[in-house]
């Protein structure tokens, strides 16, 4: 009994093959490295004000633009609606709010904050291309087109309620 023992101790253990699973590596390694190229991610840098900015001395000109559902409201934070592009063929008004935001630049050029603030049911892509007009603008100078700063300083929050809006007006 006991050389039986001894030769199931000696006897090596069986190998397991991974040639199919080897197989399959070689293939799915380099397919998924060759699709990772192709995906892009795309960076939205946002300032937060930091705590302290509280005590800090708020400026005179507050620029406010609402997303709502049915068009985008610049206005001033004291001051109150300034004016309301409202939104056509299911689109809202960009070029409309481009527009606008020139006119208030030539008039606080110093100014570079604004704070977006959203309804709650506003697309993701719709607060990107509000951002991006609140930014900047195209300007031809000379043969080239350079992108002019408007408000670059940018913070994000929610919208009032409309019938709040409405009632304090």
């Amino acid at each position: 009994m006991r050389s039986n023992w001894r030769k199931r101790r000696n006897a090596e253990t069986p190998e397991m093959d991974i040639t199919a699973f080897m197989n399959l590596m070689v293939v799915l390694v380099p397919f998924l490295l060759i699709t990772a190229v192709f995906s892009r991610m795309a960076i939205i840098e946002l300032d937060l004000p930091a705590a302290s900015s509280a005590v800090a001395e708020e400026p005179s000109f507050q620029l406010e633009v609402t997303i709502r559902a049915d068009g985008l409201e610049v206005g001033e934070r004291s001051q109150g609606l300034l004016t309301r592009l409202p939104r056509t063929d299911g689109h809202h008004d960009l070029d409309g709010l481009a527009d606008y935001l020139q006119r208030l630049k030539s008039n606080y050029p110093d100014m570079s904050n604004a704070t977006v603030l959203l309804e709650p049911d506003v697309p993701y892509d719709t607060l990107v291309q509000v951002m991006d007009v609140l930014r900047s603008y195209p300007v031809a100078d000379g043969r080239q087109v350079v992108q002019a700063e408007l408000f670059p300083d940018i913070s994000i929050g929610d919208a009032p309620l409309a019938a709040a809006v409405s009632k304090g007006s």
